[in-house]
């Protein structure tokens, strides 16, 4: 697991707030997003080990980098069960390595998310900002 962060890109990451086990506070982010997947662990968790071939147990919370609001937050409702290969490509090369307890933030450009085309709430080639919390793996 690579993480694609850098300097020069560390001061255009939004910053998280909040304790694990909690709903993560993000702070809308400043300037141009970065062009690479950028992913910065905030909690490292101590539990199994996350596989690409994993089905996770989650909370997250997604961010428009655009307009810097929370576009769904899986803490509102219940914890989202589902096959990392099932995702988008973003989730499928940030989330593994992660561990379970584990916060990660993911900053995902248009390529590795939904594009062009966008989806549902999510607009043309918006870049994402995802907290995702890893309650357990099977």
């Amino acid at each position: 697991m690579s993480n694609n962060q850098n300097s020069a890109q560390s001061s255009a990451l939004p910053e998280v707030t909040g304790a694990a086990g909690s709903e993560p506070q993000i702070a809308a982010p400043q300037g141009n997003p970065p062009t690479t997947l950028t992913t910065k662990d905030l909690i490292v968790g101590t539990g199994a080990d996350v596989l690409a071939t994993s089905t996770l147990t989650v909370h997250y919370t997604l961010m428009s980098w655009s307009t810097g609001q929370i576009v769904e937050s899986s803490w509102k409702s219940q914890p989202a069960t589902f096959p990392l290969n099932g995702v988008i490509t973003g989730w499928q090369e940030g989330i593994p390595g992660m561990k379970v307890g584990g916060r990660r933030l993911l900053v995902i450009p248009p390529d590795k998310a939904y594009g062009a085309n966008g989806a549902g709430p999510i607009g043309p080639n918006e870049t994402l900002i995802f907290v995702v919390d890893v309650i357990s793996v099977q």
